[in-house]
């Protein structure tokens, strides 16, 4: 266990981070931001800012030297920084948890080779994939680029070949993943910790609406039958113990005709989770901070 007064090391300084480092200083941990941005919000909070880029060399080091543990707040922190963090000092999540996470291609591919229940979805890497791709998935469609999208950005409507097309041309052909546009019930999330050992501690089910592809509401505990919410508390653990995961993980899924599928992952605290700060005994940011520190 690393006990109270040790320092911690966050790679990410956004307002998730800042709600880490605000539990963390509470329990009496210091905390070391990683951030390029100088008004970074958890840095405001923190024992120290090392103000670079998230790989630079230096700072990895000076993080790695100082930090008894090390994890992120943000699902887009390089995976080579964890991995090489890794090989010096503890990270939770592992690097290589948080690599499936980033990508939209990977991380359909591994919800779905767990045998996990997953929407109509195909990979398009270039033009000669739209078609096997229009074989599988049925229009309307939604085309999300593999990287780097989140809060509605990165993805677009898609209605018509043609516009799939134009579209996949628009954003300069990057690699993305088309998905059918289902007709959901619901869109629930199912945010737990797991410790090292296994252990997993799971927040009540919480049922989301998003406005523009942002979350606007969050219900908890979700208005699901009691049987719905544990089989996707069980689907939530089953995905998290596959990834080897230690941290808190956030499920994103939808419900459709009354079934469950599994939507995306984040290898963080999340949006949805923010009732836990007044509506738990735990938040979700402390159990962050325990499960990091054994």
């Amino acid at each position: 266990m690393i006990r109270p007064g040790a320092t911690l090391g966050l790679v990410g300084g956004g307002q998730l981070g800042r709600m880490f480092t605000v539990a963390a200083r509470t329990l009496g941990y210091r905390v070391t931001v990683l951030d390029p941005d100088p008004l970074s919000p958890a840095a405001e909070f923190a024992t120290g800012h090392l103000n670079t880029a998230y790989t630079h060399p230096v700072s990895l080091d000076e993080l790695a030297q100082k930090c008894a543990a090390i994890t992120t707040e943000f699902e887009n922190a390089p995976a080579e920084a964890l991995l090489t963090l890794a090989r010096r000092t503890l990270v939770r999540p592992g690097g290589e948890a948080v690599a499936v996470a980033q990508d939209r291609e990977r991380e359909k591919t591994f919800i779905a080779s767990q045998g996990l229940p997953v929407g109509p979805f195909a990979v398009i890497a270039n033009e000669s994939d739209i078609e096997p791709a229009l074989a599988r998935v049925r229009l309307p469609a939604i085309l999300k680029t593999a990287r780097f999208g989140y809060d509605g950005k990165g993805q677009a409507s898609v209605a018509s070949k043609a516009e799939l097309v134009r579209v996949f041309a628009d954003w300069k052909r990057v690699p993305c993943v088309l998905e059918e546009r289902l007709a959901l019930e619901r869109e629930i999330s199912v945010i737990l910790a797991r410790a090292a050992d296994g252990e997993v501690a799971v927040f009540p089910v919480a049922e989301n609406r998003h406005v523009r592809g942002i979350l606007d509401i969050t219900i908890a505990p979700a208005r699901i039958p009691e049987a719905l919410a544990a089989e996707a508390t069980a689907l939530a653990t089953r995905l998290a113990t596959a990834l080897d995961y230690v941290g808190v993980l956030a499920v994103e899924m939808f419900v459709v005709d009354g079934r469950l599928l599994v939507n995306e992952i984040a290898p963080r605290p999340h949006n949805s989770g923010h009732y836990t700060i007044d509506a738990c005994r735990t938040s979700q940011f402390e159990q962050q901070v325990r499960v990091l520190c054994g």
